[in-house]
């Protein structure tokens, strides 16, 4: 019985994210994917919310490790960086890496269609697991997984590969050089069934379309409209 009151079942996975939830709870909320909530009718929370905290939260972590840790680089040069760290890519990479994807919670056509193994689920749920952390721990939680997972993509980094796979931050520079400003980027639209959605993204530029792209996540869906507009420019 007294073993029993003390199991966790997710001592493993808290031990390879560097980070361990007072709140089992929330860690349960945010490995569930929304198609197990729409089988079973509703009457949970799926991670979806946890999942655009997890984006603003790591963001603010990787902005303030490269602010405290490279005094040499420029506001341009640190966005571009954060922008790699916290990439769609890099997400699924690392999340695949610790087999993230065996802990998802997803309903039966989901799991029928690879559902596991769908580098956007790993990606949404990474991103609700520091999500989650962060109403857990705060910022100090979410650092410990950043500096366990993330600061190993930091190895090799230079001025002169930043760009690699990387369109948004090319754009950007682009578009700061030329016009003094930032490209947005807009979800015009969303089509599928929500295990597997279609997002459709425009950048713009001062408020004019620059390109367009579409993506199984919001991220791809960015970085694929990006490059539309880079080709746009002939650049």
């Amino acid at each position: 019985m007294i073993k029993s009151l003390f199991h966790n079942p997710y001592r493993k996975l808290e031990k390879v994210i560097g980070y361990s939830f007072r709140k089992k709870s929330l860690l349960t909320t945010a490995l569930l994917h929304r198609s197990l909530r729409f089988e079973l009718g509703g009457g949970m929370e799926d991670n979806q919310r946890l999942e655009f905290l997890g984006d603003a939260a790591l963001s603010l972590v990787a902005g303030d490790y490269l602010f405290r840790n490279f005094p040499e680089l420029r506001e341009g040069e640190m966005t571009m960086l954060r922008s790699r760290l916290t990439s769609g890519k890099a997400l699924a990479s690392i999340g695949q890496n610790i087999q993230l994807g065996d802990w998802l919670q997803l309903g039966k056509g989901e799991q029928k269609s690879g559902g596991h193994r769908r580098p956007s689920n790993i990606t949404d749920a990474f991103e609700a697991i520091i999500g989650a952390a962060y109403l857990d721990g705060g910022t100090r939680a979410v650092t410990r997984i950043f500096n366990k997972l993330f600061l190993i993509l930091m190895k090799g980094v230079d001025s002169t590969d930043q760009y690699e796979d990387n369109p948004k931050g090319r754009l950007q520079k682009i578009v700061q050089h030329k016009w003094k400003t930032n490209p947005h980027y807009r979800v015009m639209k969303q089509t599928g069934p929500a295990h597997v959605r279609i997002f459709f993204v425009q950048a713009e530029i001062n408020g004019t379309a620059a390109g367009s792209g579409r993506g199984s996540c919001k991220r791809d869906a960015e970085q694929n409209a990006a490059r539309n507009a880079i080709n746009k420019m002939s650049i």
